[in-house]
């Protein structure tokens, strides 16, 4: 099978298609774009968007990677902080004129009718460079930061992640995953190292997305839980979008907790799990779970090393709950400081934030954000409710409120495109939890608003609940 890109409007071999990235990369040396100067990157997923980005890597240009939704503001100051001495852009992203951005397709066509000059695309360059990549974390719980990442420390952590998980030459591989953040981007360029063939779908479009599934005969299925449950929810309603994805060996998922309700869903539908994993942009891919070992987030892959440890730092043995602690050669360079240059990262085991337990196995079982509140004298973490009302069919996030005198008044979010009342729901969240855990307050949404991973947002869950009324007595 020769490997191809499918995009909206082409379907090109791989082979071509680098060819076109060579000639991308001529145009873009002369631009002036040479080893080791920063370039923005800011643009929706598309064909254009891969062809520039390999490109930009064959020319060993430091690529800082923006959201194609970030303010304008935003993306100013970051293009002053980073020093980027070209901004690409497409054209539905918003910014500051002022930049004089180049627009991808200017650049496609510019390309067209060049000779090539050069035969085989080339990544050596690009992963000599220490700062090769830079990134912006979400910000879901604060400012974002610009991580740092060495390309050849990238590419290397993309070659364990796919001999873990099992990618082949003949996988069609369909992230629905923005290409700006840690996952989606993988997944491109897991494509481009395994030689098989990616698609490039509207990932906010999941209708389109499968009809193009079943023409490009998807194998793989990458996206996070939010999608899958829309995915699932399209396919027991229609039966015809459901064989849209009868071809399909693995679906993978990851960027935000999964619940055993939705894992069972699809084992139901399609006889297949949705096989979790662990990351972060900071630190890379670290854990997946895989067909053979489809248990929580899966082992550490091969010279990554997990531990949890408890609130003094001693290691905790299998079974018991702490921070998730992480030793990996694949973590970032550092981050970017205000006047450009990159703060070094610490080495050695590095605390992650995040509260999970190794099973006697080695499987890596993630519990939610180590985040702590105060109510009616009992320590609480909100992730860790969340998951016990998932086991009983209740997606749920939990938003605290300070309060003088129980400490936090809880505010449930409840996800439920039936739109049931608040006090059916309530009803079913008191029923699983005792006192000290239960909602002050109920708000049912048909859907979670997101943030631009596909994580339900913290930060518009609080204004949420923040814009709510008093509080009934609790």
């Amino acid at each position: 099978m020769t490997a191809k890109i499918f995009a909206a409007d082409s379907v090109r071999p791989v082979a071509e298609f680098e060819q076109d990235a060579l000639r991308v990369a001529d145009v873009i040396r002369d631009r002036g774009v040479g080893l080791g100067d920063r370039v923005m990157l800011k643009a929706g997923n598309s064909a254009n968007y891969v062809c520039v980005l390999y490109a930009l890597m064959h020319v060993g240009a430091s690529i800082v990677l923006v959201d194609q939704q970030e303010h304008k503001e935003e993306t100013r100051r970051i293009a002053l902080r980073t020093g980027v001495k070209v901004t690409l852009v497409d054209d539905e992203t918003p910014v500051d004129r002022d930049a004089d951005p180049i627009h991808l397709y200017e650049l496609m066509v510019d390309a067209a009718d060049r000779v090539l000059v050069e035969t085989e695309l080339s990544f050596d360059a690009w992963g000599e460079l220490p700062d090769g990549l830079i990134m912006w974390t979400s910000g879901s719980t604060g400012s974002p930061k610009g991580v740092v990442k060495s390309g050849a420390k990238f590419l290397t952590n993309l070659r364990r992640n796919a001999a873990q998980v099992g990618h082949r030459p003949d996988d069609v591989l369909l992230p629905l995953l923005p290409f700006a953040h840690q996952y989606g981007l993988s997944m491109v360029l897991i494509a481009q190292l395994t030689r098989c063939s990616l698609v490039i779908a509207p990932y906010r479009r999941l209708d389109r997305a499968l009809r193009m599934a079943r023409d490009a005969g998807t194998t793989v299925v990458d996206a996070t839980p939010s999608s899958y449950r829309s995915i699932l929810g399209m396919a027991t309603r229609q039966a015809a979008l459901r064989e849209h994805l009868a071809g399909v060996r693995m679906f993978c998922v990851g960027a935000a907790p999964l619940d055993a309700p939705l894992v069972e869903g699809y084992v139901k539908e399609y006889g297949l799990p949705l096989l979790d994993s662990y990351g972060s942009t900071e630190l890379g891919n670290i854990s997946f779970a895989t067909l053979e070992n489809p248990v929580a987030c899966g082992r550490a892959m091969d010279g990554i090393r997990l531990r949890i440890v408890d609130e003094d730092g001693r290691e905790l043995p299998a079974g018991q709950p702490g921070e998730i602690e992480v030793d990996t050669p694949d973590a970032l360079e550092g981050q970017i400081a205000d006047d450009g240059t990159v703060v070094p990262a610490p080495t050695g085991w590095q605390p992650t934030g995040d509260l999970g337990h190794l099973d006697a196995e080695g499987n890596l079982h993630v519990l939610g954000r180590k985040f702590a509140v105060h109510r009616m004298g009992y320590t609480l973490y909100p992730e860790l409710i969340e998951r016990k009302v998932a086991g009983e069919g209740c997606s749920t996030r939990i938003v605290p409120v300070d309060d003088e005198l129980l400490g936090s008044r809880l505010v449930f979010f409840v996800e439920d495109d039936e739109r049931r009342d608040a006090a059916h729901w309530r009803e079913r969240l008191c029923a699983v939890l005792p006192a000290f855990e239960q909602p002050n307050k109920v708000v049912v949404l048909e859907q979670f608003p997101l943030n631009r991973n596909g994580k339900p947002d913290k930060k518009a869950l609080a204004r949420l609940a923040a814009e709510e009324q008093r509080f009934p007595a609790a």
